[in-house]
């Protein structure tokens, strides 16, 4: 099955993105990774069955998520799936070879039939620079030009190129090629307006990761998108937000099983980025109608998600629902209802 040309859309495709968090065994301490990896796959599969767009896996190489190779869990999902589009959220193209990157993502669509597609960003992580021998010095001029590089190689043409980075490449073409078009390609962005043009330049679709705030201070990163992709030439396909969140039976019993575990996390990464710790009451005001935190009913989130569309013009949301120590099975219940009962809702409310 091709999925690369367009059918009849809804007018917000739902997408799901995971870490692969590690969570907690029933003794309390974290699980062994290889055991996340297996349950992160139960979630790909679980996705495709209850009819989701896309399900996005991100690459980190630290304790608490247990992916690091994105592209092999993905494999494993596009075995056991027949539908749902397959993804990195994101590959950190900063400290990896473009050439490998396109070549491995070609395989992942090989295997599934077309549903691959890549999203590249400078990862909001630094752990990758140095277990791959990159300077951090180098964090904005490694991702240009190993994006400019990807660009190439992924024209399927021959190609001739130089850097400071790595060696040249003179006349060379990479393979395997994808089976139909060109690899869809995003790039994920936290919120610069110098990566909103830099997308643009390639005419790559943008996927902006909002985890704070109000989705709607994102509207002129959008404009910004769409006056560069004019002025560069290049047509506009689609735009996506990618925001955590939690969908349950109720609202109380969203916020309840989230709350503990997004607290855990929030104070971790505030520990190491030198923020202050969090609180219920910021919890609250994210969770709340024009916060980022999608979490609670199925009616909550999925209006939440409709406000997003009215108020950006996106047109896939991708809800970041593993959420540091959550359970395995809250996540199993939350992907069920956003697939079931989320997805109508969202079409009902936009139709």
């Amino acid at each position: 099955m091709h999925m690369h040309g367009t059918s009849e859309r809804p007018p917000v495709l739902l997408g799901l993105n995971t870490f692969g968090d590690v969570g907690l065994g029933p003794d309390g301490a974290p699980k062994p990774e290889a055991q996340v990896i297996r349950e992160v796959v139960e979630e790909g599969v679980l996705a495709d069955q209850v009819g989701l767009h896309s399900f996005d896996v991100g690459e980190h190489h630290r304790r608490d998520f247990a992916v690091s190779a994105p592209e092999v869990v993905l494999s494993a999902i596009a075995a056991k799936t027949e539908h749902v589009r397959l993804g990195s959220a994101v590959t950190v193209l900063s400290s990896d070879d473009p050439v490998r990157v396109f070549q491995r993502f070609a395989t992942l669509d090989a295997v599934s039939s077309g549903r691959a597609e890549v999203i590249l960003g400078r990862g909001s992580f630094i752990e990758s620079f140095p277990l791959f021998g990159f300077d951090l010095e180098d964090y904005e001029t490694l991702f240009e030009e190993k994006l400019e590089l990807f660009d190439r190689v992924r024209s399927q043409k021959p190609v001739h190129w130089q850097g400071r980075h790595r060696g040249p490449i003179s006349g060379l073409t990479a393979y395997p090629h994808v089976e139909e078009g060109l690899l869809p390609v995003w790039v994920g962005v936290g919120g610069t307006p110098q990566s909103v043009v830099r997308a643009a330049h390639y005419g790559y679709p943008v996927s902006f990761a909002i985890i704070g705030g109000e989705p709607a201070r994102f509207a002129p990163y959008v404009e910004l998108y769409k006056r560069s992709l004019e002025k560069f030439g290049k047509p506009y396909t689609m735009l996506a937000t990618h925001s955590p969140g939690h969908v349950a039976d109720t609202d109380e019993q969203a916020r309840e099983e989230l709350f503990p575990h997004w607290l855990a996390m929030r104070n971790r990464l505030g520990e190491e980025r030198g923020w202050g710790p969090g609180s219920r009451t910021e919890f609250n005001a994210q969770a709340s109608r024009p916060g980022a935190l999608y979490v609670g009913s199925p009616e909550t989130v999925a209006r939440k998600i409709a406000d997003t569309h009215r108020a950006l013009g996106t047109e896939r949301f991708d809800l970041k629902y593993s959420n540091g120590t959550l359970p395995h099975g809250a996540m199993m219940k939350s992907i069920e209802l956003y697939g079931t009962k989320v997805a109508p809702l969202v079409a009902d409310m936009l139709a």
